[in-house]
């Protein structure tokens, strides 16, 4: 089993302590490194930041937003940044939600299945090195009946594959990722579940492919302590966030997934405070169940045997999400981490 670091997103206060759990995560042999971008700093500036600052650790985008850039763009930035960081860059893309798909970036939210489909294809397409065209519902390379000419992208990256990861939640979209994508980048997901290994399952069996060499990485909270419910008292606030604050009271993708995996009346219910603004009654209404089944929360013995679980559900790499404390509290947890996995014997 491989373990990556999920950073999430950036802010102000935030330079230095990313720089150096990275490099922590990097002498710990972590696998990869990864960012997130919303509506505030953007993936692959950090990403670049923090691959001048390492040496072998891989980087990611977890994700770049498909309806913020056009997909030339993405090559370009992907190109760059392998390039480089001498073949270290993952390209994670997703679809965002319609908020911020339209209320930030103007970009109609409609058919994210199709968008996504064609955006990817462009994206190779143009890492490819090949004469940029496309016909497509979303995309027209060259613009018809214009001036535009098919280009070809100047620079050469690293490598000739440089993998892409998508951010997918729903079942068509899990089916998606597994038929175009080289890797799943998960959320808020019980191994012991297999419904979203069976979409990913489905979607490579539509690319005649297996899941050998495909990457199944959720992130996973992760909180160590000799009490398991004070460990999960961290990450309430977070799963409240996302349950229900993360796109409106009739389109929230997380909140969707909740109701799928059991949890049709917490769901209801924390979304229903949150957004009332009662942000602390809302966290205090996230089960435990759902943070145990989700999370890595206990002393290191209890994390070594949930990662069975991980294993044993055809997780390749958990992408370890630290989310509270100070700088040495969160290097603890990625040691600890380290430490659960080898205890469990499933060092790579």
């Amino acid at each position: 089993m491989r373990l990556a670091l999920n950073l999430g997103y950036w802010g102000s206060d935030d330079t230095r302590d990313h720089v150096e759990l990275a490099r922590e995560a990097e002498q710990l042999g972590y696998s990869s490194v990864w960012a997130a971008e919303a509506y505030g700093s953007d993936a692959p500036t950090v990403l670049t930041w923090i691959a001048a600052q390492t040496t072998s650790i891989d980087v990611g985008s977890a994700v770049m937003q498909i309806p913020a850039r056009t997909p030339a763009a993405t090559a370009m930035t992907a190109a760059t940044l392998d390039t480089l960081s001498q073949g270290r860059f993952r390209l994670g893309l997703g679809v965002s939600g319609p908020q911020v798909s339209e209320g930030w970036h103007g970009v109609r939210f409609a058919d994210p299945l199709g968008r996504t489909r064609e955006y990817v294809d462009v994206v190779r397409a143009a890492l490819a090195r090949q004469k940029l065209t496309y016909n497509g519902r979303h995309w027209q390379l060259p613009l018809p009946d214009g001036p535009g000419k098919a280009l070809q992208l100047t620079v050469r990256p690293h490598r000739e594959h440089i993998p892409v990861y998508l951010a997918s939640i729903g079942p068509k979209n899990l089916q998606l990722t597994g038929e175009i994508a080289d890797g799943w980048l998960g959320v808020f997901h019980d191994p012991e579940d297999p419904v979203a290994l069976g979409h990913l399952t489905t979607g490579r069996r539509r690319a005649e492919a297996t899941l050998d060499g495909f990457d199944v990485m959720p992130t996973v909270p992760v909180v160590v302590g000799a009490d398991v419910a004070a460990c999960a008292d961290p990450i309430r606030s977070y799963a409240a966030l996302y349950l229900g604050g993360m796109g409106s009271r009739t389109t929230n993708f997380y909140n969707q997934l909740a109701v799928r995996m059991g949890f049709e009346a917490a769901a209801a219910e924390v979304q229903a405070l949150f957004l009332d603004r009662q942000y602390r009654a809302a966290a205090a209404a996230v089960p435990m169940e759902f943070i145990d089944r989700t999370s890595l929360i206990g002393p290191v013995e209890r994390i070594a045997e949930r990662l069975h679980a991980y294993a044993a559900g055809g997780v390749t790499t958990v992408s370890v999400l630290a989310l509270t404390g100070t700088l040495d509290d969160r290097r603890h947890i990625l040691r600890s981490v380290v430490h659960a996995v080898d205890a469990a014997g499933l060092a790579g």
